[in-house]
């Protein structure tokens, strides 16, 4: 029993030691461990690939992936440049293997809308992100509009606003994992 205890014990000094804030270095890429210590609240600021702590781009996925440290999501490093209706955008991300791992999702308009940087246009993302291909659009979300169920919020990368639209009209997917999702309607 003792020595179950002390194996306890050791294990969760070792877990605390490794996800103190401030032992995750600001890189772009790395091999892993991350390390991420998400917060809602915090707020890491890129203004080059280079000097940005907020992203980081997961080498040991084949860099198909992306985590923000900011809020803990792992997101597509290039979303596809397809568009899908909302029905099929739902199926899209539930097939992917980015990285060469399952689990994927279509974020809510929140996750979404947490990529954004206000501040820049064309597309609406933090100056040092990492991430290539992102189209100047609309991008669905799998939040329905509470008031019109056929219809879905989508984020624009254009400006970083959010908006409704159609469920069936086409439009372009940024898949997601982690976070809570929503249940398809």
């Amino acid at each position: 029993m003792m020595e179950l205890i002390r194996r306890t014990v050791g294990v969760l000094f070792l877990a605390m030691v490794l996800v103190t804030p401030g032992l995750a270095q600001a890189q772009t890429t790395s091999n892993g461990p991350y390390y991420a210590t998400p917060a809602w609240d915090q707020k890491l600021d890129c203004t080059t690939m280079a000097t940005c702590p907020r992203f980081i781009v997961l080498l040991n996925w084949s860099s198909a992936a992306v985590l923000d440290r900011e809020t803990g999501l792992v997101w597509e490093k290039s979303p596809s440049t397809s568009t899908f209706r909302w029905e099929n955008a739902q199926i899209h991300c539930i097939s992917l293997n980015a990285g060469n791992r399952g689990g994927w999702h279509l974020p809510t308009v929140q996750e979404l809308r947490s990529l954004v940087d206000p501040s820049q246009s064309d597309p609406a993302l933090p100056a040092g992100h990492p991430f290539t291909g992102v189209q100047s659009s609309g991008y669905r979300s799998a939040t329905t509009v509470a008031t019109l169920t056929s219809f879905a919020w989508v984020v624009g990368f254009d400006d970083g606003n959010a908006f409704d639209d159609d469920k069936s009209l086409p439009l372009f997917v940024w898949c997601v994992r982690g976070g809570h999702g929503v249940d398809p309607q």
